[in-house]
């Protein structure tokens, strides 16, 4: 005799795998995270007593509270709700012409981010990704994209200490 093929999963254990899933995904995460940060030398110096350490050992034990937290509540029944989401047509073709002329503008600026800096470079990025997206106040867009790559460029050197690349610009800013 034949045994009868077992009955499919209900629908509640399937969502419950992927609950605990990405409570396991988070828990794994914060364990890598402060392993990477124990691993990190705990240089100091009279600019930074602290060193590069407790921030990623916090952030680490915040990941491994969180998957915890998720996983109790998951046990408990916890269900998320499904996402209303916008008013978006999940049956509606790919807009291909946006998504390659949104992959066109972060190729291109990939190749000029060096020779040109990232002011003109990151400029085009952000107006090129404007006007595929629907932007067509060109000027206005123009004026934004380059506000915004001035406002990134001098945050990074002044609030991060971090250089972006000038390039032709080199002396300028």
């Amino acid at each position: 005799m034949t045994e009868p093929a077992p009955a499919p999963a209900p629908v509640a254990d399937r969502a419950d795998r992927a609950q605990y899933g990405m409570c396991a995904f988070l828990a794994v995460l914060g364990l890598l995270v402060i392993a990477d940060a124990l691993g990190t030398g705990q240089a100091t110096s009279s600019n930074d007593p602290i060193g590069p350490r407790p921030v990623p050992i916090l952030l680490g034990a915040l990941l491994l509270i969180v998957a915890a937290v998720y996983a109790a509540d998951v046990a408990r029944g916890g269900r998320g709700e499904p996402e209303g989401g916008e008013d978006v047509d999940p049956t509606s073709p790919i807009d291909w012409r946006t998504v390659l002329l949104v992959s066109a503008a972060f190729a291109v600026n990939a190749l000029l981010i060096e020779p040109l800096g990232w002011v003109i470079s990151g400029s085009l990025l952000f107006w090129s990704a404007a006007f595929a997206l629907g932007a067509r106040r060109h000027l206005l867009t123009a004026a934004v994209a380059v506000a915004l790559a001035l406002i990134t460029f001098y945050g990074f050197a002044i609030g991060l200490g971090v250089s972006l690349p000038a390039g032709v610009l080199q002396g300028i800013l």
